[in-house]
């Protein structure tokens, strides 16, 4: 589809579900393009909580905590601080190949996400 949304965004979906879905919680994934723009958000109700998956789980590579800061203020153009979260976009487990992260390289990606939620949302 040349010109549409990437292939997995949540453009098609994303009016529907944000506002029809009975939960208090979105756990959407964008640690890649593949995800959209965050202008979606905008369908999010005042009574739900988005939680940003920006932190990819797929590789051991550790994010830019200045490009993360940059993510969340991006996001918080769109909906306020208090809806927002954040989180690794996935659990460190995937049922097909599994991801090529040690221990030790997960610890740190944990740890980034609480710095920067204690960082974002004192």
């Amino acid at each position: 589809m040349r010109g549409g949304p990437p292939e997995g965004a949540y453009d098609p979906i994303a009016e529907r579900l944000f506002t029809r879905l009975r939960c208090d919680r979105l756990l959407l994934e964008y640690d890649s393009s593949r995800a959209g723009a965050f202008e979606l958000l905008r369908f999010v109700p005042m009574n739900k909580v988005v939680v940003l998956g920006l932190i990819t789980t797929k590789t051991a590579e550790m994010e830019s905590r200045d490009q993360l800061l940059r993510r969340i203020d991006e996001a918080s153009r769109i909906l306020p601080l208090e809806q927002l979260a954040l989180s690794t976009q996935c659990g460190f487990v995937s049922p097909q190949v599994g991801n090529p992260l040690t221990q030790d390289q997960q610890w740190r990606k944990l740890e980034l996400v609480a710095s920067l939620a204690r960082e974002v949302w004192p």
